[in-house]
């Protein structure tokens, strides 16, 4: 049996996600912080789609212990579904450092760790898929978000190059580039309905593009359109905008 292991497995597309899976025959390994309810999923997931499923307490932002969560696993993964994120506080970013950390090393230098070493184990191997979670707001600065979002540009740039290294190893690497989606994250924050997806349709986009051998998608797919305009307006224009 091969097996998908979901980093950030707490988040809200994470459980969708395993369902389609784990309906096409993989074991499933779901790691995060939230232990009990990763249990609860792991269960209910075996019971469904009658697959090996466990459960791992993994924290990205601890990254001396990366190289050893990833030697526990009873069997290597033959890929890999990085959900894992923070969306942080911008105000307490901008006054108090310690809290920009936070949000950085949620967002980009603690999957850079793990990615890593997942990375040069499918390197050896010659086969594997990974799969990173984005965000649109990576694409373009504003004054709401800019320490999370200057995460998530560093974390686009990194899969870019990751891609460039395994192509010759026969490694998919794949970029998701999520718009609003209605998840705990932004709880409470007003979006505009037609274009804010349920988590359960980026699961969809996210497995059928994976299946599908494809290198960078949007969830929804207007969102290329979206972005592509947004990008073109001038900093000299941006920078005048009260941008939310």
């Amino acid at each position: 049996m091969k097996y998908i292991l979901i980093i950030g497995a707490g988040s809200d597309i994470a459980r969708p996600l395993a369902f389609l899976y784990a309906k096409s025959g993989y074991g499933i390994y779901l790691a995060s912080r939230s232990y009990d309810q990763l249990v609860r999923d792991a269960n209910d997931i075996k019971i469904r789609y009658n697959v090996d499923t466990a459960a791992f307490t993994f924290d990205v932002t601890q990254t001396t212990t990366h190289q050893q969560f990833y030697d526990s696993l009873p069997v290597k993964p033959a890929g890999v579904i990085c959900l894992a994120g923070s969306l942080g506080d911008q105000q307490k970013s901008e006054q108090n450092f310690d809290e920009a950390q936070i949000v950085l090393d949620a967002n980009f230098t603690g999957l850079v760790s793990i990615l890593h070493i997942i990375a040069a184990d499918f390197e050896k191997r010659k086969e594997g898929f990974i799969v990173g979670v984005s965000s649109v707001a990576g694409e373009k600065g504003r004054k709401s978000n800019y320490v999370y979002a200057s995460a998530k540009a560093g974390f686009t740039t990194f899969l870019s190059g990751l891609r460039n290294r395994l192509y010759s190893a026969n490694v998919q690497v794949m970029t998701v580039h999520p718009g609003f989606i209605r998840t705990k994250m932004i709880e409470g924050r007003t979006t505009p309905g037609i274009i804010t997806a349920s988590p359960e349709e980026v699961a969809r986009d996210i497995f059928s593009a994976q299946q599908s051998g494809k290198d960078f998608i949007y969830s929804k797919w207007f969102w290329r359109f979206i972005m592509f305009g947004f990008k073109m307006i001038p900093e000299s224009i941006i920078k005048k905008l009260d941008l939310k």
